[in-house]
């Protein structure tokens, strides 16, 4: 597997641990991803905010918004509690779904690690509930959330990995060069070609 990439070319890993699983790592604007389903790093209200959450808002168009309004509160002020997922369309995006998770907001990794890997296997499940076969996730929880880069694609890479899922192929579309780095080591140490 080559890990030192410094194009934009994806990386494409099959994982031993999951045969027919293709793991794709690239630098990327997840909004022009053409998946099945794109996952938004959401904040637990679901009405949009900067990052990824802004940018997929944007590119999607005012309907997102309005299709998450329409998602019910569990509890006042949250539509998708951290560590859960929802799905909505994805409107003017190329995908056909979006599935909205909550990162935890870095505090430890003994209290945030399970709330993260618990975001990704969220995802997956619902993914496969949905009958999807393809997902692309940005690297949740790691911009203003502080989640430190190289637990995060630990964390990450094991979960798709290690959850009961059906889907062929899930793509990490990374906005910058750390995370993409990041994400290239921890395939590099976790998985094999």
């Amino acid at each position: 597997m080559k890990t030192e990439s410094r194009s934009n070319e994806p990386v494409l890993i099959h994982p031993s641990a999951r045969p027919g699983l293709g793991v794709s790592i690239e630098r990327g604007d997840i909004t022009q991803v053409r998946a099945d389903a794109i996952v938004n790093a959401a904040n637990p209200r679901m009405l949009g905010g900067g990052g990824v959450d802004g940018a997929i808002h944007r590119a999607a168009g005012p309907e997102l918004l309005n299709a998450c309004r329409a998602v019910p509160e569990v509890h006042p002020g949250v539509r998708c509690p951290t560590g859960e997922a929802r799905a909505t369309g994805a409107f003017r995006l190329p995908a056909k779904h979006v599935i909205h998770t909550v990162g935890p907001v870095y505090r430890s990794a003994a209290e945030s690690r399970p709330l993260l890997a618990s975001a990704y296997r969220s995802c997956l499940g619902l993914a496969t509930e949905l009958g999807l076969q393809s997902i692309a996730f940005p690297a949740i929880s790691c911009g203003v959330y502080g989640y430190p880069l190289d637990d995060g694609a630990e964390t990450a890479l094991r979960a798709c990995v290690e959850t009961d899922h059906t889907l062929t192929l899930v793509a990490f579309v990374l906005f910058d060069a750390a995370a993409y780095e990041a994400w290239l080591h921890a395939a590099a140490r976790l998985l094999r070609a």
